[in-house]
């Protein structure tokens, strides 16, 4: 009878988690067929978008999207960014340069595949940001995003920068701008749901085009960053 039974009866098995999804919105077929190998590589399922691309990303949960900066994309990211299950999706732009994605930074652009797209960069850059699509936070402690930066030095010098990573300690900027490894800063920019911010740092590194800072520990507006990426963490 025991052994009758037990050949009856099944274990639980476990949920299924739901894989995440990436909407390729109104982007050419060579195109879409490129970004979903790179990101099928990595275990992130891509959805083809070639209408009424607002509604499905104010509705449908997604965990990043690909939109090209060629098409009318500003209605898409607002329907995106006011979801109550997208809010805090991954958006890449395609195409265009840093200037024209600073067009839509109150949209929180965090990164942008160029074009000509091609397939070693495009994995590249799929490959540095999938923890974030993922979820996989613990192993992900800096945000790629995309927003306009003004950097101030003690001697009242400043210019404009582009962000591209940013976490509780510091921010990787792109700029042609020179700076000196060392050199004392202070950085204001806004990020989403951040107001505009002010943080006094440090460049800690530099290569041709780009620089990182590393915030000052004692400047205690830090905190409103730190905040805001635990935040976005936890969505």
């Amino acid at each position: 009878m025991a052994k009758s039974l037990g050949m009856t009866m099944t274990p639980d098995l476990p949920l299924k988690r739901a894989g995440a999804r990436t909407a390729l919105v109104n982007l050419p077929d060579a195109t879409r067929a490129l970004l979903g190998d790179c990101f099928r590589q990595f275990g992130i399922e891509t959805v083809v978008v070639t209408s009424n691309a607002a509604e499905r990303l104010h509705k449908e949960k997604f965990e990043a999207c690909v939109l090209d900066l060629g098409s009318d994309v500003q209605a898409v990211m607002q329907a995106a960014r006011t979801s109550p299950s997208n809010s805090r999706m991954v958006i890449y732009a395609l195409g265009g340069n840093a200037q024209q994605a600073m067009r839509y930074s109150k949209f929180g652009v965090n990164a942008m595949f160029h074009e000509p797209l091609e397939r070693p960069a495009a994995l590249k850059l799929v490959r540095a940001t999938r923890m974030l699509v993922l979820h996989e936070f613990r192993r992900y402690v800096r945000i790629p995003v995309m927003t306009e930066v003004l950097v101030v030095s003690p001697e009242g010098g400043r210019f404009s920068a582009t962000s591209s990573e940013i976490s509780s300690g510091g921010m990787s900027l792109q700029s042609a701008q020179e700076v000196s490894v060392g050199a004392p800063v202070e950085i204001s920019f806004s990020l989403l749901t951040l107001p505009r911010v002010w943080v006094r740092g440090v460049v800690s590194w530099r290569k041709p085009k780009s620089f990182g800072i590393r915030f000052d520990s004692a400047d205690d507006r830090r905190q409103k960053v730190k905040e805001w990426i635990e935040a976005t963490l936890e969505n």
